[in-house]
């Protein structure tokens, strides 16, 4: 035999490695879980912002646990605490079985429903007031100085300027004769609810030249005369329990120096808050 014949033979198995290939899917799940995430915490924000307290309350109290659980032990064992389970101090302190929870939910549903109530009362004068089921108190000429809108403070009934028909007479706290006869409207309007009122006095900006400009004094005084005016036209006065001026520091128009800025409000106040 040859040399080349009895050289041994020598097998490399080379071990082949994937550089930039595929990893598997474990990424996608993670990514899933993060947008899952990303939108929940959107979604929270998003709630946080376009629900009013209320509503929120209500979310929570939709989450809230049902199961009546024995927060405190009696040094026994098992669920119970070692009480017997017809004993009112091993029932559940908190969730709807608890006794004093249920205790609890007759005065809320009594409370809710007056407050409902109260809201279709505050509803019903607003449409009295501007006409809403097709008639309305006021004449054409009134219901263009007048905007209300429902808030969880109560009904917000304001009158403001406009142009060529000033609620006041020049920048004093002198009412106009529109003024007069919508005061006392709103007068005989407000004998259909007990309660309670409050008003409050706006200006617009004056120039920044006239320092004297008496912003909080005249809106101080025209809500003064608004009160007086309702007075006359034969609103208890004890019911007026807020008389506040904010001189020209909450304009509804953008620009501060607008007629429209001008105003005086009258709030009816639910009677919950």
């Amino acid at each position: 035999m040859s040399e080349g014949q009895n050289a041994p033979i020598i097998i490399k198995r080379k071990k082949v490695v994937g550089g930039d290939g595929h990893h598997g899917g474990a990424w996608k799940v993670a990514y899933a879980d993060f947008v899952t995430a990303m939108m929940a915490f959107f979604m929270l924000m998003w709630l946080l912002n376009a629900t009013t307290e209320q509503q929120r309350n209500g979310i929570a109290d939709y989450f809230s646990p049902t199961i009546p659980i024995n927060r405190i032990s009696g040094g026994g064992d098992g669920t119970l605490g070692g009480d017997d389970i017809f004993s009112t101090n091993s029932l559940a302190q908190t969730g709807k079985g608890g006794v004093a929870e249920q205790q609890g939910d007759a005065v809320t549903t009594a409370s809710d429903a007056e407050a409902a109530a109260e809201i279709a009362a505050l509803q019903d004068l607003e449409a009295a007031l501007l006409g809403l089921g097709g008639e309305t108190m006021l004449d054409d000429n009134m219901l263009r100085h007048v905007v209300t809108r429902l808030t969880d403070e109560g009904l917000v009934i304001e009158l403001f300027d406009i142009e060529g028909a000033p609620l006041f007479v020049g920048e004093t706290a002198e009412p106009t004769q529109l003024t007069k006869e919508l005061a006392a409207l709103l007068a005989r309007v407000l004998q259909v609810v007990d309660n309670d009122l409050a008003l409050a006095g706006y200006v617009r900006s004056g120039s920044i030249l006239r320092i004297d400009y008496p912003v909080w004094d005249l809106s101080t005084n025209r809500a003064a005369a608004l009160r007086q005016m309702l007075k006359d036209g034969g609103t208890t006065p004890d019911r007026i329990v807020r008389q506040t001026g904010h001189a020209d520091q909450a304009p509804t128009d953008p620009d501060p120096k607008a007629l429209r800025n001008n105003r005086v409000e009258l709030v009816v106040l639910r009677s919950d808050r």
